[in-house]
């Protein structure tokens, strides 16, 4: 066990295909705040859209890039494969309710080792679940005329990857990453670090009927992992590449800075740090309401603006 460390979920972005749906599905189905429009920074002419709490606070925000019209993938083997929203004990009554009737798809209630969990879907098939758990969970969610505070999302409660084998991931999680094996079950492993507790859960599933992912809307693009600061980060890095892997210089994305490597079983990962977040060119009252662009595209803003689409 390594004493530089990951702190667990950061962010995790996911592909869609149609802007406007996926708006109206985050903040007014689910309740979360929409807290930051800028753009993929490898292709700015396409959004990066974030949702999360009131702040868009670490191990909240999922995030998305939407390509208009994009074939849809299929979650499956080598892919992060679902996730988990921590909701309070006794909520999913509320949503189960909820997506009824406004014609969510959903599955039935499920156990799964000491929580409940209702799975759903967003409009592109994004399989996504709504964990109740009876851990203490104080974060706040975001406020929303749509969901009640007894029952509104605290954030991440874990990331799902399906793989073919969980050795190698396994391995990379608790020699490199600073995460603990605290629970298995049928093809289920879970994973956990510092603390412990909602936003800190990495699930492997092996389950050899899964199919094999294929990228595309509806999918999972990479998980992010939480690094306290730039010097977290950096031992973090270095612990990394001393293990074998592949890891990308840090890259400064303006609202964190971030690493990225693929994990044995294909999952892309991103360690991000906490600092210095959303608020560095929005106050918390205004932000998700303007185009916010790092500082090296703000001159190519009017270009920029011109080729996207309009969000609603």
């Amino acid at each position: 066990m390594h004493s530089t460390t990951t702190h667990g979920l950061h962010h995790i972005t996911a592909i869609s295909s149609d802007i406007s749906r996926n708006l109206h599905f985050y903040t007014k189905v689910l309740g979360l705040r929409f807290v930051k429009q800028s753009v993929n920074q490898d292709d700015p002419g396409t959004y990066h859209l974030y949702y999360g709490d009131y702040l868009g606070s670490p191990g909240t925000c999922l995030t998305f890039f939407p390509w208009a019209g994009l074939k849809r993938g299929r979650p499956g083997t080598g892919q992060a494969y679902a996730t988990g929203f921590a909701v309070p004990l006794g909520s999913l009554d509320f949503w189960q309710q909820r997506f009824a009737q406004m014609n969510i798809k959903h599955l039935p209630r499920e156990n799964r080792f000491t929580d409940e969990v209702l799975p759903f879907f967003d409009p592109d098939d994004l399989r996504l679940e709504l964990i109740a758990t009876s851990e203490t969970d104080l974060r706040s969610p975001a406020p929303s005329e749509d969901v009640p505070l007894e029952n509104a999302i605290r954030g991440f409660h874990s990331t799902t990857l399906a793989l073919l084998s969980a050795a190698a991931t396994a391995t990379v999680l608790t020699d490199s990453m600073g995460y603990r094996l605290i629970a298995q079950a049928g093809y289920r492993t879970r994973y956990t670090v510092d603390q412990g507790g909602p936003g800190t859960y990495v699930d492997l599933l092996t389950d050899p009927n899964l199919p094999r992912g294929l990228n595309g809307s509806g999918t999972i693009h990479h998980v992010a992992f939480r690094a306290n600061d730039d010097a977290n980060q950096s031992a973090a890095r270095t612990v990394l590449v001393a293990s074998g892997l592949a890891v990308s210089p840090v890259i400064d994305r303006a609202y964190f800075k971030s690493i990225y490597y693929r994990e044995p079983g294909g999952v892309l990962f991103e360690i991000a740090t906490d600092q210095p977040g959303f608020t560095i060119d929005e106050s918390p009252t205004t932000l998700g309401t303007r185009l916010s662009l790092p500082p090296h595209l703000e001159p190519h803003r009017t270009a920029i603006q011109a080729a996207l689409p309009k969000l609603i």
